[in-house]
């Protein structure tokens, strides 16, 4: 099997990553470079691990949450669906098996809100693991004074942390917002197609979405 080390080694894969985030920064778009496709990895693994997923589908989730945003070398609009058509050509190459590809493919294609959906269960952590990533150091854009709105919610977001109760019944997204950065009603303005959407991954697992911010549940 192709490991999830042999992807994060790949130096073809590394370089698609870093152009496509150098695309995304000369469009204003927060970090998408490999702290961001790192730190879902981990998230999507813990999420399985802890719901007693096999190995092997675990290292198929992170396969999947570090090559998930490839596709925006190509564009932004459907860069899930360019994503998922490049990681077939590159995981065919190394000689994966045609299930696992076609595992990581339908994970990757069905990562973004504006079309996708939590098919599976490799897909519904995927979701999970992305749309939390919400945090103050995605922001590139060092002048506050020409945030916007997308900046701030984001720089807002000082903790960020996604846990499963020991009943393993609920997922908790919890984030702790500056108010005086961005209100919470900001953070629904952009985000609630995203949180809509793992509502709908968390039921995909057999689990409740929580989302707890600054104490407050307010799903």
């Amino acid at each position: 099997m192709i490991t999830y080390k042999e992807i994060k080694a790949n130096e073809a894969i590394k370089a698609y990553i870093k152009k496509a985030d150098e695309s995304l920064n000369a469009l204003g778009f927060t970090e998408h470079s490999f702290a961001h496709v790192g730190l879902v990895a981990n998230r999507a693994e813990y999420i399985l691990t802890t719901l007693g997923y096999d190995e092997h589908t675990v290292e198929l989730v992170k396969i999947a949450s570090h090559l998930h945003d490839i596709g925006n070398i190509v564009n932004r609009r459907e860069h899930s669906q360019s994503g998922a058509v490049m990681a077939f050509r590159i995981l065919d190459k190394l000689d994966m098996t045609p299930d696992d590809i076609a595992t990581v493919v339908t994970a990757i294609g069905n990562h973004d809100e504006g079309e996708g959906e939590a098919v599976n269960e490799v897909a519904a952590a995927l979701i999970l693991a992305d749309k939390s990533d919400v945090r103050r150091t995605r922001v590139r854009n060092t002048d506050m004074t020409k945030f916007d709105i997308h900046d701030r919610v984001n720089y807002s977001v000082y903790e960020s942390d996604i846990s499963i109760n020991s009943e393993k019944t609920k997922i908790i997204l919890k984030l702790k917002i500056d108010t005086e950065i961005s209100s919470v009603m900001n953070y629904f303005e952009i985000f609630l197609g995203r949180m809509l959407m793992c509502k709908r991954a968390a039921t995909k697992l057999g689990l409740e979405f929580r989302l707890i911010i600054n104490e407050q549940e307010i799903i």
